[in-house]
C-alpha cells in the first residue's frame, strides 16, 4: 500500500526519520525535500490532492505544530486528517473516525512518539458499525 507523506521545513527532519523507520512502506513523498523555508498550506494541499486522486489511500502530514498543515489537508473533502500527540489518539482516530491522514507536530512530539503514533495509525483498522453513521455525516453540509 502506498502512503503519501508531506511536510513543511519544520517537519522535514521528522519526515525523513519516519520514512527510514518505516522502510517497508512504499512512500509517496510530496515534499518538501529540504529544510529551506516553505509554506505549509502548499504541502497540506498536495496531500489533499494525492488522496483525492487516489495516488495514496493514507498519508502523513507534518509541520511545526501539526495544526496548520492539518487544516490545509482537511480543506479537501476526501481527507480526514487527525492531529495526534500519542499512540492512543492515533489508534482511536483510525478505529472511530476512519482518519486517513495522520498529522504530527515536529515541535510537539519527538521521534519516538511520532514513530509510535505512525505505527498505531498504520496497524489499526476502522471499526465501522456505529462509527460509520458518524463518518457519513462528515460528508454532509452543516445544519
Amino acid at each position: 500500500m502506498k502512503i503519501a507523506i508531506a511536510s513543511d521545513h519544520a517537519g522535514y527532519e521528522l519526515k525523513e526519520q519516519l520514512k527510514q523507520a518505516f522502510a517497508e512502506v512504499e512512500w509517496l513523498d510530496l515534499g518538501t525535500h529540504s529544510p529551506e523555508s516553505v509554506d505549509y498550506p502548499d504541502f497540506g494541499h498536495a496531500m489533499g490532492a494525492a488522496i483525492t486522486a487516489g495516488q495514496a489511500v493514507q498519508g502523513v502530514v507534518i509541520c511545526g505544530s501539526g495544526i496548520g498543515i492539518s487544516i490545509a489537508a482537511n480543506r479537501h473533502p476526501a481527507v480526514r486528517a487527525a492531529l495526534c500527540a500519542n499512540a492512543t489518539m492515533a489508534r482511536l482516530s483510525r478505529q472511530h473516525n476512519d482518519a486517513n491522514v495522520l498529522a504530527l507536530g515536529s515541535r510537539i512530539v519527538g521521534f519516538e512518539v511520532a514513530r509510535d503514533c505512525l505505527g498505531a495509525f498504520l496497524a489499526t483498522p476502522f471499526e465501522g458499525g456505529r462509527h460509520q453513521r458518524r463518518i457519513d455525516k462528515l460528508g454532509q453540509p452543516a445544519a
